[in-house]
């Protein structure tokens, strides 16, 4: 096997570094991954994700990891409430959607990201995550690199790969490309306790999620499995709108007063979504990788996930993708199909980027529909369609 003798290093554990780690290791490869949190408790991790039948699923079918996952993902969470901007249902797949069957396209369980992520660690050899490597520079060394890290530590690796996100600090040595913005802002808030913090509102999402539209802006909003509630102001605006705003982020009175003005049009019945909220809330401005993007495949450096492809979240494929890349990349590595790491991972990116592109595509055009003037009946049409 072309990986014989070789130190792999990824560089990020998320759930394309973890799944890609998992993979390789299954396929006997020595491999580490460095990641920048102190311990697998440090960080709280973010909004739920829904996995899909033929990027997610079957990365997950692949590492073996299936039947573990059928015990942590949290069944009725992917069932969607979608709401104009007053409150009235449009649309519910509440009584529709399909139940629990993984050979059904149609059918994406979700899981929270901590499950997740404890999910794929626990299935990894000991010691295989180096914890408390939060990644600042490398060179060349011999035929492979040599990393270092914030912590004063350096490791050697014959071949790297960058799964470290969106500003991802491995990607210039490959490309100076970088993500355009969207023309999309969108505000991250939570609710600790939504069942008491905004029962109105936990009523209404009965266990899932909602999407609700009107005036060019929408309000997004899905539970967790520890009670708390997630959402997501999103609206089409300036990229320093943070600034442009001067709101305090530890201001729930300045964020409501600025949504009763901005969302103007709203009812007061979702002004509930302010009054227990934890704060800071965070201003998350949306970018996406240039669709054509290219750079000249180097022999024992690659990357995957949002390092390489970033964009918009409005096709829920950011973690799939990610683990897309981690199935698709682990089979070119140990296949006998291609000779050298370095055809290896040519052909990788060019199909990477070519599924990438199209996704990105998809995104931005769901954006897009998601901020028009008629987004709530052009969201109903789009998922009864789907159904």
């Amino acid at each position: 096997m072309k990986l014989n003798n070789k130190k792999i290093a990824i560089v990020g554990g998320g759930p394309g570094g973890l799944t890609l780690a998992r993979l390789l290791q299954l396929k006997g490869a020595d491999v580490k991954v460095y990641e920048r949190d102190f311990n697998k408790h440090a960080r709280v991790q973010g909004s739920p994700l829904d996995l899909h039948k033929d990027s997610g699923i079957a990365a997950l079918r692949a590492a073996n990891l299936l039947e573990e996952f059928k015990k942590a993902y949290r069944p009725g969470a992917d069932r969607l409430t979608m709401t104009n901007h007053l409150g009235e249902v449009l649309f519910s797949d509440h009584d529709t959607a399909p139940g629990e069957d993984f050979d059904n396209e149609g059918f994406r369980p979700e899981i929270d990201r901590g499950p997740l992520r404890m999910l794929l660690l626990d299935s990894l050899q000991p010691e295989t995550v180096v914890w408390d490597c939060h990644f600042i520079s490398m060179e060349k060394q011999n035929e492979g690199w040599l990393l270092h890290f914030k912590n004063g530590t350096t490791a050697y690796a014959d071949i790297v790969i960058a799964a470290d996100g969106a500003n991802s600090k491995i990607r210039p040595y490959l490309t100076d490309i970088k993500a355009f913005y969207s023309g999309i802002t969108m505000i991250e808030v939570s609710v600790p306790n939504a069942e008491k913090g905004v029962p109105n509102i936990y009523k209404l999402t009965n266990g899932g999620k909602i999407m609700a539209f009107g005036n060019g802006k929408c309000l997004l909003t899905g539970l967790k499995g520890n009670g708390e509630l997630g959402y997501y102001l999103s609206l089409k605006t300036d990229e320093n709108w943070a600034e442009a705003n001067d709101i305090d982020c530890n201001s729930k009175e300045q964020l409501l007063e600025w949504f009763k003005n901005e969302y103007a049009e709203w009812d007061s019945s979702w002004h509930e979504l302010f009054e227990n909220i934890a704060t800071p809330f965070v201003p998350r401005p949306i970018y996406c990788m240039p669709l054509n993007q290219y750079w000249e495949a180097q022999p024992n450096l690659t990357l995957l996930g949002d390092a390489a492809h970033v964009m918009p979240p409005f096709a829920g494929e950011g973690v799939n993708m990610a683990m897309k890349d981690a199935l698709e990349l682990s089979e070119y590595l140990t296949s006998a199909e291609h000779v050298t790491v370095h055809d290896a991972i040519t052909a990788y990116e060019n199909g990477m980027r070519k599924r990438a592109s199209g996704i990105a595509q998809e995104s931005l055009d769901n954006g897009e529909r998601m901020h028009s003037k008629d987004a709530a009946n052009a969201m109903v049409k789009m998922f009864s369609e789907m159904e």
